[in-house]
């Protein structure tokens, strides 16, 4: 068995060169990659899947002031059992969640009835 100190002391004295042409004789004789493993690691939540949103808020986040009434009837369309004075309140209130946790289809049907009456709608 050969001495490992001076094969160290050998293999210290290689230049760059030599030692890149030193591995790749020995990855060649051998059968085998000087590369180190490199484990792979996900970024935290990468791996996840992305969750689709399934709740959703329509905001009234301002209205025209021309079209007031109109907005306040088409509140209390969208949210039923809700007097004048209460849907009255919610739109000067803006912005202001006229309804929270609803599905997409009936967020999107309440943001296009309050949009026609004049009401600016964001859906969260």
């Amino acid at each position: 068995m050969a001495d490992i100190k001076a094969l160290v002391e050998e293999l210290g004295k290689l230049t760059v060169i030599e030692a890149a042409e030193l591995v790749k004789s020995l990855e060649e004789t051998w059968g085998v990659s000087a590369a180190a493993p490199v484990a792979v690691a996900a970024a935290p939540g990468a791996a996840a899947p992305v969750e689709e949103q399934t709740s959703f808020d329509v905001v009234i986040a301002s209205i025209d002031a021309a079209k007031k009434i109109a907005v306040i009837k088409a509140v209390r369309e969208v949210k039923s059992g809700l007097g004048l004075a209460e849907a009255k309140k919610l739109v000067e209130e803006a912005p202001k969640a006229v309804l929270e946790g609803v599905t997409k289809e009936e967020a999107t049907a309440a943001q296009k009835k309050l949009e026609e009456a004049g009401a600016k709608i964001e859906i969260k």
